[in-house]
C-alpha cells in the first residue's frame, strides 16, 4: 500500500467529530493562558491574535481539500465542512475577544468598523461567513441543490479578505502574513485551474 493510499485508508477509519473535538481544543486553552498570565503583558490583544490566526489556518486548510485531492489523490472531502465550521467559530471568537474584552463598548465598536479599514474588511469576511456557517448542513446541501455550490464559493472571498485584514493588522510589510497570502493565491490559483481543465474535458 501506497502512502497516498495508507492516507486515505486513514481518513476513511477516523469519524468526523474527532477533527472538530481537536479543533476545538485550543480555544479554551488559549483563553486559559490569557486568564492566567500565560500570553504575556497584553493577553486580550494576544488572545485575539491566536483565535484569528487559527481560523485563518483552518480556513487554508479547507482550501487544500481539494487541491490535494486533485493533484495527489488523497481524499479529505469528509474533513471539509469541520474545517470550515471550526474557522467560523474562531472567528466569531476572534470577533468577541476584540468587541467584548478589548473595545469594551458598542459604540465604539460600531465607530471602528466604520472608521478602521482593516477592521472593515475583517468584518465583511465575517459576514460573508455567516451564510456559508448556516448552510453547511446536509439539509441545506439538498435544498439548495446547485446553488449551495455557487454560494460557497464565497469562501474564496473570505480567506482573501481575511490574509488582507491580517496584513493591514500587522501595520507593515512583515512576512508571516505575506506568506499566508502567497499560499492562499497559490491555492486558489490551483482551484481554478482544476475547475478550468473540467470544463474543457
Amino acid at each position: 500500500m501506497g502512502f497516498r493510499d495508507r492516507i486515505n485508508a486513514w481518513a476513511r477509519r477516523i469519524p468526523t467529530w474527532v477533527i472538530y473535538l481537536v479543533g476545538a481544543l485550543p480555544a479554551p486553552w488559549l483563553f486559559y493562558l490569557g486568564a492566567t498570565g500565560g500570553l504575556g503583558v497584553e493577553p486580550v490583544k494576544a488572545l485575539e491574535h491566536e483565535y484569528g490566526e487559527l481560523a485563518l489556518q483552518l480556513l487554508i486548510a479547507g482550501l487544500c481539500v481539494t487541491p490535494l485531492r486533485r493533484q495527489f489523490g488523497i481524499n479529505l472531502v469528509k474533513f471539509r465542512r469541520a474545517l470550515g465550521l471550526l474557522a467560523f467559530s474562531y472567528v466569531t471568537m476572534h470577533l468577541l475577544v476584540w468587541a467584548v474584552l478589548d473595545v469594551q463598548a458598542l459604540d465604539r465598536v460600531w465607530a471602528d468598523i466604520v472608521k478602521r479599514p482593516y477592521i472593515t474588511i475583517g468584518m465583511s469576511a465575517f459576514v460573508l461567513m455567516v451564510p456559508l456557517a448556516a448552510t453547511s448542513n446536509n439539509w441545506s446541501v439538498r435544498r439548495l441543490g446547485p446553488r449551495w455550490r455557487q454560494l460557497h464559493r464565497l469562501t474564496y472571498a473570505v480567506v482573501l479578505l481575511g490574509a488582507v485584514h491580517f496584513i493591514w493588522l500587522r501595520k507593515g510589510w512583515q512576512v508571516e502574513p505575506l506568506v499566508y497570502l502567497v499560499v492562499i493565491v497559490a491555492l486558489l490559483a490551483l482551484r481554478m485551474r482544476g475547475a478550468f481543465r473540467t470544463r474543457v474535458a
